[in-house]
């Protein structure tokens, strides 16, 4: 019965009636009977095995492979409509170089040369990176600026480009000078505001630069905002205060001169310093000279100071002079100076017969000298000779006092006028006390000549007019003239420049400004 039931179970399947196109092989025979259960599982097994073959089988045209591509052929024309398909690596790969090549062609169109951006994350389409070719020349930078520094290129304008810019026009940096600065450090457009800019803006207002300047400081120096804070820029500030420079003044020389920031101590701030301090200036000197003139740090050591020094010497100034020369004008030593001394020489020769020895001590008691026009020089000796001087008067004026050569001559007429009518000297005097023009007549000459006239004194110009309002009220009091005083000349003293805040405080014969114009 039960060999029966099976046989007639599996000889009329219905699925049989309907499909006709049954594989070629079955793996089991309807007409004999399942005797036992075991035969019954081998059965099912096989069955099941041939269920995979028929899957598998290329032959197959009612199997998955209608429905489901596998991996071998998704190159197929057939496969081309499926909706699993996905490309492979390699086919990823091709499109993203047809795409850059697309970009280089793009670039090379417009002028720009691609061959840095080999290894940077480009964008995928000409019209990403179009996008920010038209945002960077809206800023104002121009083809040949981004071939100086392509990275440029890389960076988003969403993303990199316009956070920063939003982040330093908050800060104050004026539009009219954001194309210079992109241009001296385009870097700046791959900085993070939060990790970058923000903390070195912080550590400039730090350094008690006032939140006003910073812009100021970013627009003359904008490659502070690359440094790093415990690097370069801590140790030139501390090396500055360390050889004297006021705590209060670093805000001051910071803002006026932030390139310091930059500047490695031990082989730029150090070796100008010591070099300074070799040719005998003291340090202190040096410390109120770059509170004063932080820029002369800047000067080339090797190019340009040390060649300047000696040509002051080729041209006779005394090298115990040198330091007197230097801190008097720090600019001679930043300058082209040689041609501007030939120059000064040949036409000061040429106008009053001044030997070459007397050329050196006009440049160690005004060093600006190498910095007058020629007609400014020609017009002041010229009023010179106007006033009755004889040739060899004026040279001994200009070499005992070479301010003459750089002061308001309109002031020196009134100042000669008061002297020929109101003081009634001999030009002698002037000859002898040719700094007479440098001091304020309303301020100095008048007031202390009626003092003397009314108290019926005789005395030189010398011991008139070079000392202290406090100086000359003790003289005042004198039963007679100390002759030592009456021959003090006017000099550069370097000890009362070492003092701190000795401009404000200085009693200097040469700081009336509102009677000294220079021109």
């Amino acid at each position: 019965m039960l060999s029966r039931s099976c046989c007639s179970a599996v000889a009329k399947p219905a699925f049989f009636l309907v499909h006709q196109d049954l594989p070629a092989r079955l793996p089991w025979r309807p007409n004999l009977p399942l005797r036992s259960r075991r035969d019954r599982r081998v059965w099912q097994i096989s069955r099941s095995q041939t269920s995979v073959s028929e899957r598998n089988s290329p032959s197959s045209p009612d199997g998955p492979n209608r429905v489901r591509l596998g991996r071998r052929d998704r190159g197929s024309s057939s496969s081309s409509t499926s909706l699993y398909s996905r490309p492979s690596l390699a086919e990823m790969k091709s499109a993203r170089m047809e795409n850059r090549a697309m970009v280089y062609e793009f670039l090379r169109g417009i002028g720009v040369v691609p061959d840095e951006l080999d290894g940077l994350d480009l964008p995928v389409t000409v019209e990403v990176m179009r996008e920010r070719i038209d945002f960077l020349h809206n800023l104002g930078l121009t083809i040949e600026d981004i071939n100086n520094y392509p990275l440029v290129l890389g960076c988003s304008v969403k993303k990199n480009m316009i956070p920063v810019l939003d982040y330093l026009g908050k800060l104050g940096v004026r539009k009219s000078t954001l194309v210079e600065f992109l241009r001296r450090y385009p870097q700046v457009l791959h900085a993070s505001v939060v990790v970058d800019l923000a903390p070195v803006v912080k550590y400039l207002q730090g350094m008690d630069i006032k939140p006003n300047d910073v812009p100021r400081v970013l627009e003359k120096y904008p490659e502070v905002l690359g440094f790093k804070l415990e690097g370069t820029m801590s140790t030139s500030v501390a090396y500055l205060i360390g050889i004297g420079v006021g705590r209060r003044e670093i805000g001051g020389v910071l803002t006026r001169y932030p390139e310091i920031l930059g500047m490695r101590v031990g082989r730029v701030i150090k070796p100008f310093v010591e070099y300074l301090e070799y040719l005998g200036v003291p340090r202190l000197a040096v410390a109120r000279l770059i509170e004063k003139s932080p820029h002369i740090l800047g000067f080339g050591l090797d190019d340009t100071v040390i060649p300047n020094v000696e040509s002051l010497i080729e041209f006779h100034v005394r090298r115990t002079q040198v330091p007197s020369v230097v801190v008097q004008y720090p600019e001679i030593i930043g300058t082209d100076l040689k041609p501007k001394l030939l120059n000064q020489r040949s036409l000061l020769g040429s106008i009053t017969e001044l030997n070459d020895e007397e050329f050196g001590r006009v440049v160690e008691r005004m060093p600006q000298v190498v910095s007058l026009s020629n007609t400014a020089t020609v017009k002041h000796v010229d009023f010179l000779k106007d006033c009755g001087f004889s040739l060899q008067q004026v040279k001994d004026m200009v070499v005992g006092c070479p301010q003459l050569l750089a002061l308001n001559i309109d002031i020196m007429k009134l100042s000669f006028d008061y002297f020929r009518k109101e003081m009634g000297r001999p030009l002698e005097d002037l000859v002898a006390f040719p700094s007479f023009f440098t001091y304020g007549l309303e301020s100095t000459v008048k007031p202390r000549h009626r003092r003397i006239a009314k108290k019926g004194l005789k005395c030189s110009l010398a011991w008139l007019l070079n000392c202290s309002d406090e100086k000359f009220k003790e003289r005042m009091d004198y039963d007679s003239i100390d002759l030592e005083e009456m021959d003090a000349l006017p000099s550069f003293d370097m000890n009362r420049y070492m003092k701190p805040g000795s401009d404000d405080e200085s009693e200097s014969d040469y700081d009336d400004e509102d009677d000294e114009e220079f021109v």
